[in-house]
């Protein structure tokens, strides 16, 4: 229910909604409003509650000006399980009156469509989608296999199939397969996707990503464009436009998009995605210092992901710091002993291939 309904509100334009995974922090916990008001940046929040019992649902839900502490709105529902998406679409409505927010004609089409009518395939998704976001191997494969049975419950599924695609496009991306058909796989999952539903968001992202992979920057720009186009608040999407553009090379437009997604979500576990790619774009924009906090909070964040390292291991070459350049090498074997660095130049994503000689060079030299 608090995943669809954020995902509904951030597709308003007229919102300006934290991410998921900034909000899932407070669930469960008994927190002040005013507290989650200040920490976030926001002024309304909508809390509420969930409880099942066989085939009924009961739901209360209640939006609060966090400045004030007074409430706009709040009801409470016992409905049929199987009419849960339009009890969500309900209360969107609701809370949209509430706020007084302006809808597009797009954006109230949007909310008559419904993921799946298929509440078990709607649950392994969600299954899924919270395994996937542990970004390690092994959750990486139980969100695939949460993601094939939803799709056998629901061929349809158009979410599912992105997010599926997503799971292969992570096994690429740390290296945990060197099958080379493994993008084909991915553009096609992506590809039945759009087919299946073309407003969502995460398969233009996921195209985007698969396209800077193939070294089409301009392709993977407008798809990331559409992605953030389809929802203006998906911290996301504005992450994916942002490394798209830094491999670019258009490194200062890149730092304000990432910088936006931190915003949007400050407590996600892509924070330490988006402080790579800043680490990244501040370097080549000679905020050299800056480049370094950024890389080492990441590793702070995540001792055993490879790519901050890798980059702070050039940068420090680059820069001269030899001892520091060769721990953070040190670092990247570690993690992973049969890292090559003919692989990385391989999938070395910059625009110019100056950029990524003078990389490899810095990394030999390094140790790497």
């Amino acid at each position: 229910m608090t995943e669809d309904l954020i995902t509904d509100f951030s597709k308003l334009s007229g919102l300006f909604v934290i991410a998921r995974n900034s909000t899932f922090v407070y669930k469960g916990k008994a927190v002040k409003i005013a507290d989650v008001s200040k920490e976030l940046g926001v002024r309304y929040v909508l809390e509420g509650s969930v409880r099942k019992a066989d085939t009924r649902v009961r739901i209360t839900a209640q939006l609060v000006d966090g400045t004030t502490g007074g409430h706009l709105w709040a009801e409470s529902y016992d409905r049929e399980l199987h009419d849960i998406f339009a009890l969500q679409d309900e209360i969107t409505q609701k809370i949209v009156l509430a706020l007084k927010v302006k809808l597009t004609q797009e954006e109230q089409a949007r909310f008559r469509r419904y993921p799946t009518d298929n509440l078990e395939a709607y649950d392994a998704f969600l299954h899924g989608l919270a395994y996937y976001f542990r970004f390690t191997k092994e959750a990486c494969a139980q969100a695939r296999q949460m993601c094939e049975r939803a799709l056998a419950l629901d061929p349809q599924y158009a979410a599912a199939y992105a997010l599926l695609g997503w799971t292969y496009f992570t096994e690429w991306g740390s290296q945990w397969s060197q099958d080379p058909q493994i993008l084909d796989r991915v553009f096609a999952l992506a590809q039945r996707a759009t087919a299946l539903d073309d407003s969502l968001p995460d398969v233009h992202q996921l195209l985007s990503r698969v396209y800077l992979e193939k070294k089409q920057h301009d392709q993977a720009i407008a798809a990331a464009e559409r992605a953030l186009a389809l929802d203006p608040n998906y911290a996301d999407s504005y992450l994916v436009l942002g490394q798209s553009l830094n491999f670019a090379e258009r490194w200062e437009e890149a730092i304000g998009l990432v910088e936006k997604a931190m915003r949007l979500s400050p407590r996600s576990p892509l924070t330490i995605l988006c402080l790579c790619d800043l680490g990244r774009a501040y370097y080549w924009t000679g905020r050299y210092e800056e480049a370094i906090a950024a890389l080492k909070r990441a590793c702070d964040l995540n001792p055993d992901f490879i790519p901050p390292h890798l980059s702070l291991a050039f940068i420090y070459s680059e820069s001269g710091r030899e001892a520091e350049a060769r721990t953070e090498a040190a670092e990247v074997l570690r993690i992973n002993p049969g890292h090559s660095l003919e692989v990385w130049r391989q999938r070395a994503l910059y625009k110019d291939p100056a950029v990524v000689e003078r990389m490899l060079a810095a990394l030999r030299k390094a140790g790497l």
